[in-house]
């Protein structure tokens, strides 16, 4: 069986995988990443992690997972605010050069998609829509197990969406945009006006609402229609096999997927209202997603 070698480089710590086709992972090495000294530090280490794989030279492919959006037709990143200097650098050119061996980059969310699309909870389907819930959100839509990035890397990137024009202007993205309202960041900002700095974390919106909580379960409630707003909104453009969700919010899942799906069913045409919804299955998507770059390339 074929292997790959899948790298999830961030901007503090990198790791570097030894991967099999069908998602196992037969190797791991790991450590910082050197992300704020450059890209020539950045690389020399990618390098010497690499040639720690065992038996790399069989690999068929090298992916590499990235923090920001990518340009697909160059393969490099379109912007790099956690790896300055990377705009632009031919980094998936370089190791190829170095290495001999086909080699592609693409955004770390896009492959946590691709990974639950070709070997996790999407294997089998068409067209899949994956969503991370988390600090922030994020998404990356998979159709025929390749990633659709666009023009200029920006496909998926969904946390820019208005789900309400008439909501408060938090930062650089729009006022009501999804991310603002909805991600764990948001919940917890949106309890601490309430509650304090003793909200550590969504998941103690989400206790406390359970609990009965009243402004806690207002939250909650606004975060399940404005996230069920969201699914509708990217079901109207993609009609997906399926909804796939990731990230840590998915810990808490119990405490609001139910409300998410019921919101959707509300706000989308009827025939979309039997969409699937499941949480993501792989314990590493992000080392394997990487390492499934290089294979929805056909290698």
């Amino acid at each position: 069986m074929k292997s790959y070698i899948g790298i999830d480089l961030g901007g503090t710590n990198v790791r570097v995988a030894k991967v099999s086709a069908d998602g196992e992972v037969l190797a791991v090495v790991k450590g910082p990443s050197y992300g704020q000294e450059g890209p020539g530090k950045v690389m020399a280490n990618l390098k010497t992690l690499i040639r720690e794989i065992p038996d790399w030279k069989e690999c068929s492919g090298i992916g590499i997972g990235v923090p920001g959006p990518v340009n697909a037709a160059t393969q490099t990143m379109s912007l790099s605010t956690n790896l300055p200097g990377f705009t632009g650098y031919p980094m998936a050119a370089e190791l190829q050069e170095e290495f001999g061996i086909p080699t592609y980059l693409d955004n770390d969310a896009n492959v946590a998609g691709l990974a639950e699309a070709l070997v996790g909870a999407g294997k089998g389907c068409n067209t899949i829509f994956y969503v991370t819930i988390s600090t922030g959100i994020g998404g990356v839509l998979i159709v025929n197990g390749k990633s659709v990035s666009g023009k200029h890397g920006f496909g998926g990137e969904i946390a820019n969406i208005i789900i309400d024009r008439d909501r408060e202007k938090v930062n650089y993205l729009n006022v009501g945009a999804i991310e603002n309202e909805a991600s764990g960041t948001a919940i917890v900002r949106k309890a601490r006006r309430i509650f304090g700095d003793q909200i550590e974390h969504a998941g103690m919106v989400f206790d406390l609402a359970a609990q009965g909580n009243e402004a806690a379960v207002k939250i909650v409630n606004q975060m399940e229609e404005d996230l069920g707003q969201m699914f509708a909104t990217i079901a109207c453009i993609c009609d997906p096999d399926m909804f796939i969700i990731g990230g840590g919010m998915t810990k808490s899942a119990d405490r609001f997927m139910d409300g998410v799906v019921e919101n959707f069913k509300k706000k989308s045409h009827a025939a979309l209202s039997d969409t699937p919804f499941v949480i993501a299955q792989l314990d590493e998507p992000g080392i394997v997603g990487a390492a499934m770059v290089p294979v929805s390339y056909g290698h």
